[in-house]
């Protein structure tokens, strides 16, 4: 480990940190202004979806649990970090049966071959079957398939609920043959391969599944958000303002849209040099814009780079710069917040989390809670502008005044 050299220059460090400071800090007319321009490119996207950074991709449910239903169902949960297998016994009464197995996917899967990534999902379908069938309990019905939902967290093209054309990726996830291939058809080929007897009936994106598990508990809700490894938003929007082409309007006279607002981009939005920096290290260059201003995946990123300038030109940790601060995404987002969270006297999780990932030592507590206010300023930036986009869902639905 590398000792802090604390011969740093106090006022100057502390002047470069108001210069940061006032760059990540949004006024409540800049956040207005933001909320506006994600609701106006909300109304594009439904009119045309290549027009518009808001793509508001039909989902093709259009209507979503009562809390009555009743049933043995599987689903998978491909995310940003990680898969989910899952039975759901629908027990009627707004009452479930869960069980469940998570698995963090590896990354060399995330960018490797598109066979390897669909393999690995029917693999471990496959463990949570053998268990299941190990059940002296366990009874399917004959010549009954499993029917098994897809929820699955980037953007797809659908056509039918049950069908669904990759657009792109997000997240850390880059596999390019991937793209413009269907889905459901990748992930019957290798359950087939794995002589898995399963009913891919459904398609649906992470934040479309969300807004039909909270309806399932309340019939009041109306919106989902997902704030997490990356970000997004589901809505149900009625069908007369959907403008563009996607088939026959159903009779409930309502479908969810799946916003995919995480690439809205605008000039209103105050992207700094360190979010331009992310953005042109990144494998989705000029894509996803205000998810990498706030979401899980990059928000640690962002810390990582503020402070590695302000080691480089505020000597925040002496004369040298730490090595560990120059490797790309060594800061998790699960750090920052404990960081951020630290109320001890002495900021002994700050301690530890330079020692144990950066390998920096003797730190004094000037410094430490220089590093708590980097991090308080980059997530309370992220917390603001993830309040301008619910508020813009909330304007679309007529339901931003109280």
């Amino acid at each position: 480990m590398g000792d802090c050299d604390n011969s740093f220059d106090e006022m100057k460090l502390k002047k470069k940190v108001r210069e940061i400071e006032e760059k990540f800090w949004l006024s409540k007319e800049v956040l207005m202004q933001v909320a506006d321009d994600i609701e106006v490119m909300m109304q594009k996207g439904l009119k045309d979806q290549d027009s518009s950074f808001i793509k508001m991709l039909v989902s093709y449910v259009d209507s979503l649990p009562t809390g009555d239903e009743k049933g043995c169902f599987y689903a998978l949960d491909l995310g940003g970090t990680n898969l989910r297998v899952m039975q759901v016994k629908l027990q009627g009464n707004r009452t479930i049966d869960l069980k469940s197995l998570s698995y963090m996917v590896p990354h060399k899967l995330k960018v490797g071959k598109m066979d390897e990534l669909f393999d690995y999902i029917a693999h471990k379908v496959s463990i949570f079957v053998e268990k299941e069938e190990d059940d002296p309990n366990f009874e399917l019905l004959p010549s009954r398939k499993r029917e098994l939902g897809f929820t699955f967290s980037f953007p797809v093209y659908q056509t039918r609920i049950s069908s669904g054309t990759l657009l792109n990726w997000t997240k850390e996830y880059d596999i390019k043959e991937a793209v413009g291939k269907d889905m459901v058809e990748e992930l019957t080929k290798a359950l087939e391969r794995r002589n898995l007897d399963m009913n891919v009936t459904a398609l649906l994106n992470d934040t479309v599944g969300t807004l039909a598990g909270g309806r399932f508990y309340d019939s009041n809700v109306v919106a989902a958000v997902i704030l997490g490894t990356g970000m997004n938003a589901a809505y149900v929007e009625k069908t007369k303002n959907i403008l563009k082409p996607y088939g026959v309007p159903p009779k409930s006279g309502q479908m969810v849209i799946n916003t995919e607002w995480g690439n809205f981009n605008s000039p209103c939005l105050p992207l700094t040099e360190f979010d331009q920096a992310l953005d042109e290290d990144s494998p989705n260059r000029g894509k996803q814009a205000l998810e990498k201003m706030l979401s899980g995946r990059y928000l640690g990123e962002i810390v990582r780079r503020v402070l590695l300038w302000l080691a480089e030109n505020a000597a925040l940790f002496g004369d040298t710069v730490p090595p560990k601060l120059r490797e790309h995404y060594i800061l998790g987002t699960d750090t920052v917040s404990a960081i951020h969270s630290d109320s001890s006297s002495d900021l002994g999780v700050v301690r530890e989390s330079l020692e144990q990932l950066l390998e920096i030592t003797k730190v004094s507590l000037d410094q430490k809670k220089l590093i708590v206010k980097i991090c308080e300023m980059v997530a309370t930036r992220g917390a603001r502008l993830s309040a301008a986009a619910i508020l813009a869902i909330l304007k679309r639905l007529g339901k931003d005044t109280a």
